[in-house]
């Protein structure tokens, strides 16, 4: 006699095995199917240009990851995960040399941005200093989890955090804070005067003095391999290179839980039109480098920082942005760069290095961004273009083919504009829930976000789990 699995997880990305490692610990018997050879999603790490060049083909820094309330809770440690600082979180430089940074310190990003506006700075970001814990675990969960652990903090932070950016910018003189706070609202893909892109700034800034910019020794695979060490240490069980197009070719189960696009999942359960107001927002263009030497940027901060932000100007973001989500190409792009063998120079081989850059696109461009991508890196790190080994180029369709979650080429898994920005996938007390009852959705589409965080999954799990005891 068969006996029926509890949960069947579709999709194993950072959130689908968030979300069957917590189950699991719980009892819950899981069985996890993926469409790839391997596990991972958005956090891989492959080949993609020369052999011995480990380069993350998706996601490879992790401020989220390394705060989040989800992996703090599993001991990923004990299954190989390591998280490596650069010196520098970030920094944002500008054409002369100089760069604003976003420093573990406080006081240290105070000090780059200027006299006027390192007063400013502090204001905005001490009454929040100190409290990660709690402000992320009440501001990535969900409400119906009981009343938030700090209550006045999550009040506070959403009085400066839901306006735009925009607003926020008003409070400094200085171009380099309005750049600085403009490439951080930037990472989601949506225009400065979108509300709440004040609260993704601050969250940014926030998880560098709390907890760093890190990347995952090895790269991003480790993050996944760890989450699926665990699980199946607790029972699991994964299943790779299995493609589903119905909801009748996986196991008799109590409840599916999709690690996928709305659109996937509702084509795949049945769901019909359900999702048909989820809106997927602009794509992204990304380039992995195989490099003979390290990038040669102006700017002495950027030499020593795990991550650099391309764009002088507020305005120079804000435009390149309007422009990807307007339907159109930027001329001048905003580029978010890795550089993450100044701390692994294991993932190259000796003197030589791996480097990414990415700007955005339209939503299913079929265009060629590298030349305006490497104008712009050698408009701060003249001479880039000689150290270039090797390169590969990635717009929407390939990301899309890489990722089935990234439709269009949208890296976030759905617009951060309209209801989208504080409901995902779309209000409801509960959002992991669909119309089917035994269906779940825990991917980014879902509320925190994107991110390799695993608190869609998390919190997704805590439905679940609800719903097999009968409680939902």
């Amino acid at each position: 006699m068969t006996t029926m699995t509890d949960v069947v997880v579709v999709g194993a990305g950072p959130n689908g095995l968030t979300a069957a490692a917590e189950l699991a610990r719980r009892g819950v018997s899981v069985e996890v199917f993926e469409a790839e050879g391997t596990v991972g999603g958005g956090a891989r790490t492959e080949e993609l240009t020369l052999p011995g060049f480990r380069h993350d083909p998706c996601s490879a820094v992790h401020p989220m990851g390394v705060g989040s309330p989800a992996f703090a809770g599993l001991p990923l440690e004990r299954f190989g995960l390591r998280w490596l600082h650069p010196e520098i979180p970030m920094a944002h430089p500008f054409p002369d040399g100089s760069a604003a940074v976003l420093a573990r310190s406080v006081g240290e990003t105070a000090m780059s941005l200027g006299a006027a506006d390192a007063p400013r700075y502090r204001r905005l970001v001490s009454p929040f200093t100190g409290r990660w814990d709690a402000l992320a675990e009440d501001f990535m969960s969900v409400p119906w989890e009981g009343l938030p652990r700090g209550p006045l903090t999550l009040a506070r932070f959403g009085a400066v955090g839901l306006p735009p950016v925009s607003w926020l910018l008003r409070r400094f003189s200085d171009e380099k804070a309005k750049a600085l706070l403009a490439g951080l609202a930037a990472h989601v893909i949506s225009p400065l005067s979108t509300p709440a892109t004040g609260a993704v700034a601050l969250v940014f800034a926030l998880a560098a003095h709390e907890r760093g910019w890190p990347v995952a020794a090895g790269g991003s695979q480790a993050v996944s391999d760890a989450l699926a060490g665990f699980l199946t240490a607790q029972g699991g069980r994964i299943h790779t290179g299995v493609t589903v197009r119905r909801l009748d070719e996986l196991p008799p189960a109590r409840a599916y839980v999709f690690d996928t696009s709305p659109t996937a999942m509702a084509r795949i359960a049945g769901l019909g039109d359900a999702f048909r107001r989820f809106r997927y927002g602009a794509g992204t263009f990304k380039i992995d480098y195989a490099l003979s030497g390290p990038v040669p940027w102006r700017s002495e901060a950027a030499r020593r920082a795990g991550t650099v932000h391309l764009g002088p100007t507020a305005g120079e973001v804000d435009s390149a942005l309007r422009a990807a989500v307007g339907g159109r190409a930027p001329e001048v792009p905003f580029l978010i760069t890795s550089q993450p063998t100044l701390v692994d120079p294991g993932r190259a081989p000796e003197g030589k290095h791996v480097f990414w850059a990415y700007g955005h696109v339209p939503n299913g461009w079929r265009g060629d961004l590298t030349a305006a991508v490497e104008r712009q890196l050698e408009r701060f790190a003249p001479g880039f273009g000689d150290l270039v080994l090797a390169r590969a180029v990635a717009g929407p369709p390939q990301l899309a083919a890489r990722n089935a979650n990234y439709v269009g080429g949208d890296i976030a898994c759905g617009a951060f504009a309209g209801v989208q920005a504080l409901f995902r996938p779309g209000p409801a007390r509960d959002p992991y829930r669909t119309p089917h009852p035994a269906v779940f959705l825990c991917s980014s589409a879902s509320w925190p976000g994107p991110g390799v965080h695993g608190m869609s999954g998390r919190n997704a799990a805590k439905s679940v789990f609800l719903h097999l005891a009968g409680r939902r």
